[in-house]
């Protein structure tokens, strides 16, 4: 068996291990090992490696902005600030039809720029939504879906997890990342607006309407949120104006988080301790799965699958669009059964440098932030994306009382309006482009 052959079998493999609830990290660490022992014959090879790829992975500077993004999104979530945003949104929102779900989406919007983490987004919005939902009499699948789907937001607005993951694998500038999200960050959040007001008025589910507030009450609402305007603008502000490295953005925005808790009365030494503990444990989590890409990234590499692939592709002359058409497909359908990280760490080494060989009328730089975008955003989707939509779980979870199909079914109007906006953004680069343009 020739070295290509080994290397795509170890995807049918590897698919199969996951399927058999192996964690994905060790997963790919597995595959990565043995498939390598193969192809040298010897574990020695192997065992040379794994010496130096460890430290050589997390020795890189820009890792440590992923620990100090999760603790922002932890103080944020101890300080009070979800509750703050969503009463804010409310005031503005919530009396128009469906608007407390839109109330809850502007909360998302809101949360998701200082926190940078989809699950957690849904998470501590869903618990502090989910009672006002019910009280005004929204439908349960409106009510876990329009919060599932604005917990993607979350790894959408700046600052984003992934998007850091992207730009480490493709050696691109995480400040230009996060600019050319922040306008798809607010289609998705308008998509959602709008997929709420068509639903409240075909079908009538999204409850009564609160009361119109007076507009001094709204702007005394909007004077308690202004941590959260203040750490985001010097977060992303910062690193815009070249203030700050995108890594001492995020020390800045976890200080300015934990202050404000502190502040509020939300954090002391218990939860502290419980801040940093889940801090560890999920910078743990996403650090195993980068050492198993490594490894596995690594064996590839010595099978030439990606170089041979890309070969294939161009010699082929696909039409360029047709490629990006089934490559956003494949991302859809993993993202059925894969969550967003693992996806792009197994996908990213593989199909980026087949798509960069293609010509979509772009500089290499401007591909891969659009292409960066498209995958952040077919990613998203997957976190809504019945069967496994892990947001659609974490939802459910708090809303025990509402059937698991009914959370599938509310979801699917924002999956539609999800569609819709990766069409639009693969027509229209620009969208993506724009703000970089103008910005640097």
């Amino acid at each position: 068996m020739s070295h290509l052959e080994i290397g795509l079998w170890s995807f049918p493999v590897l698919l199969l291990l996951i399927f058999l609830r192996i964690p994905i990290g060790i997963a790919m660490f597995g595959v990565g090992v043995i498939g390598s022992i193969i192809l040298n014959g010897t574990p020695l090879m192997m065992l040379a490696q794994l010496k130096h790829l460890p430290y050589g992975t997390f020795s890189n500077y820009s890792f440590s902005i992923i620990p100090l993004f999760l603790l922002m999104g932890q103080f944020a979530t101890v300080g009070g600030l979800s509750t703050a945003l969503f009463k804010a949104a409310e005031a503005w929102l919530g009396h128009r039809p469906g608007g407390v779900a839109m109330a809850a989406i502007g909360a998302c919007a809101g949360f998701g720029a200082i926190c940078g983490s989809s699950l957690a987004t849904a998470a501590t919005m869903g618990q502090v939504a989910l009672p006002e939902l019910r009280r005004f009499g929204c439908s349960g699948g409106l009510a876990t879906g329009a919060l599932a789907a604005g917990g993607t937001l979350g790894i959408l607005i700046p600052p984003s997890v992934i998007l850091v993951i992207y730009a480490i694998l493709t050696e691109q500038n995480i400040a230009k990342l996060f600019t050319a999200a922040l306008l798809p960050g607010a289609l998705a959040a308008a998509g959602y607006l709008l997929a709420i007001a068509v639903v409240a008025r075909v079908t009538g589910g999204a409850g009564e309407p609160a009361a119109r507030m007076p507009y001094r009450e709204r702007l005394l609402l909007m004077v308690r949120i202004w941590p959260v305007i203040v750490i985001f603008a010097a977060v992303i502000g910062g690193i815009y104006l070249g203030i700050f490295t995108p890594t001492e953005a995020a020390a800045v925005g976890a200080a300015g988080t934990g202050l404000v808790a502190l502040l509020n009365g939300g954090l002391n030494r218990r939860s502290l301790r419980d801040c940093i503990l889940a801090t560890m444990s999920s910078t743990a989590m996403i650090f195993v799965i980068i050492l198993g890409a490594a490894v596995f990234n690594t064996f590839l590499a010595t099978t030439r699958l990606p170089q041979e692939l890309s070969a294939f592709v161009t010699a082929q002359g696909f039409d360029p669009w047709l490629v990006l058409a089934l490559v956003l497909l494949l991302y859809l359908v993993f993202g059925c059964v894969m969550d967003s990280l693992s996806m792009v760490l197994l996908t990213v080494p593989i199909l980026f440098p087949v798509m960069s060989a293609l010509d979509f009328g772009l500089t290499p730089e401007e591909f891969a932030l659009w292409f960066g975008v498209l995958v952040l955003i077919v990613v998203e989707v997957g976190l809504i994306t019945p069967p496994v939509g892990l947001n659609l779980f974490v939802i459910n979870a708090l809303a025990r009382d509402v059937p698991i199909g009914e959370t599938y079914r509310g979801v699917m109007p924002f999956v539609l309006t999800d569609l819709v906006r990766v069409a639009v953004l693969v027509v229209f680069p620009s969208l993506s482009l724009a703000l970089v343009w103008l910005l640097y």
